[in-house]
């Protein structure tokens, strides 16, 4: 089977790299000159944190990766891609994995302004931090907020400018997004909420109500949209991307898409968590064996140093919420409860509960009796009748441990079994702990209990 996969971004190298589709020729065309690379760590490249080095994607040695070729269009009648050099290479199957590129705002003397997405988008940005004194951030969205921090960290002022009314208004309530802007002023990030900005000039931004701001460096992070040229210029069905069906498949038979390109039941879906659950329902297929995707639970991090966020699910859902707040400590956290099971929830702050909420969120399992305490598992874990909820190490078999790449305790478990005795093993057995990175203390805590008996939490209803 000929397999031409176009996008070499982390959708794209994850479905080359799966174990399933060895003994198939596969060609991987990506637009960037770089081999692929976790885009996810690219915060802790900016804030100094993470070595470029570490982002490399490891890819099996049978596959031929075509970095900085773009293919310039589908010969569907054919079965062959067409490259930009004039290439035709064939195919059995092509997958789209496209991704998505920045959205840039009509604003005079954008073009002033570096985009946050790609490495050398980060290299740009690092080398203009060596010398700014003060940055803005256009944009307090998941990716803004990263940018902003890595700045601060490295000595730089930083003012982030939002049009909505609160920071990350998709992952985060009015309260939520205030408390966050509250904190990120106590690291001496300063926020502007319900204003944009109208100007980038040669030495600052002016704002849409007039107030100009001094800044030697300014970074967009306006959101992005996927990348669907290629597909519609094909005659590919494209609405906001391109449309597949439950086996990532077009509407052209030998054509799939998957990843942030993909609209799946009207969803296109902007994390690396559904990027790779795709990438692994699309090798199966591709590998004879029976998978279909059903759509992807969406858990939200933010990655950057002293701020914990997490977002799972509709925060905005209807239905019952518990919640506590404490503004000055920058805690606050809320559970949205509907039919006895977790629709969404807030934590920012000390992130103590994000793993069993993830768990019963993940599994809809129904919720204890008195939800209250699952906002604090460090004083339910003092409870005998709490406490094992909380304990990774009693956490059921099929629980998910890495989110990002849909990785089991059981998974875990196995490759421990055959000899992958650290996180760095388990991580090139299973992929666990390859994506955003957060739950490598988890992993770590799951290989100190393995071997002492224990008896799982009996699983929910």
């Amino acid at each position: 089977m000929r397999v031409v996969v176009i996008g070499g971004g982390m959708a794209g190298a994850r479905l080359v790299s799966d174990a399933r589709l060895r003994g198939a020729d596969i060609t991987l065309f990506g637009a960037e000159p770089r081999l692929p690379y976790n885009r996810v760590l690219l915060s802790g490249v900016l804030a100094g944190a993470t070595r470029a080095s570490q982002l490399a994607t490891p890819l099996p040695g049978d596959v031929e990766v075509r970095a900085g070729v773009r293919v310039t269009a589908i010969d569907r009648a054919a079965r062959q891609v067409v490259a930009e050099d004039g290439g035709r290479t064939p195919y059995d199957v092509c997958v789209l994995a496209t991704g998505s590129e920045p959205l840039v705002p009509p604003v005079p003397g954008i073009e002033g302004a570096l985009p946050f997405r790609t490495l050398d988008d980060c290299d740009r940005i690092v080398a203009r931090a060596s010398t700014a004194h003060h940055a803005v951030v256009i944009g307090g969205g998941l990716l803004g907020i990263e940018a902003a921090r890595g700045l601060a960290v490295r000595g730089v002022r930083v003012t982030v400018v939002h049009l909505a009314g609160h920071l990350m208004e998709r992952q985060l309530d009015a309260r939520g997004g205030d408390i966050l802007a509250r904190t990120l002023a106590g690291l001496g990030i300063t926020v502007r909420v319900g204003v944009s900005v109208a100007a980038v000039e040669p030495d600052g931004v002016v704002l849409s109500d007039g107030t100009p701001i001094a800044a030697d460096l300014v970074v967009a992070s306006c959101g992005v949209r996927p990348v669907t040229s290629l597909a519609r210029e094909s005659g590919l069905t494209v609405e906001r991307g391109v449309v597949v069906d439950d086996l990532l498949r077009t509407d052209d038979p030998y054509v799939y898409a998957i990843g942030e390109c993909a609209q799946h039941c009207g969803v296109v879906y902007g994390l690396v968590g559904p990027c790779w659950e795709q990438a692994a329902v699309l090798a199966a297929h591709l590998a004879g064996e029976p998978a279909r995707y059903r759509g992807s639970r969406l858990v939200t991090r933010l990655k950057a140093p002293g701020l914990e966020v997490a977002s799972l699910g509709d925060v905005h859902a209807d239905g019952e919420t518990v919640t506590f707040s404490h503004p000055a400590a920058g805690v606050y956290r809320k559970l949205v409860i509907r039919d006895d099971r977790l629709a969404g929830a807030i934590l920012l702050g000390r992130g103590d509960a994000a793993g069993v909420l993830t768990q019963l969120y993940d599994r809809q399992a129904r919720l204890p009796a008195g939800p209250e305490s699952l906002l604090f598992p460090e004083l339910a874990a003092r409870d005998p009748a709490h406490g094992p909820a909380h304990d990774l190490a009693r956490l059921p078999s099929t629980a998910t441990i890495c989110h990002c790449n849909a990785v089991s305790k059981e998974r875990i478990r196995t490759a421990w079994l055959a000899g992958a005795d650290t996180a760095a093993a388990i991580g090139r057995e299973t992929h666990a702990g390859t994506g955003c990175g957060t739950c490598l203390p988890a992993i770590e805590s799951l290989l100190g209990s393995f071997g002492t008996p224990l008896t799982p939490i009996a699983e929910a209803g």
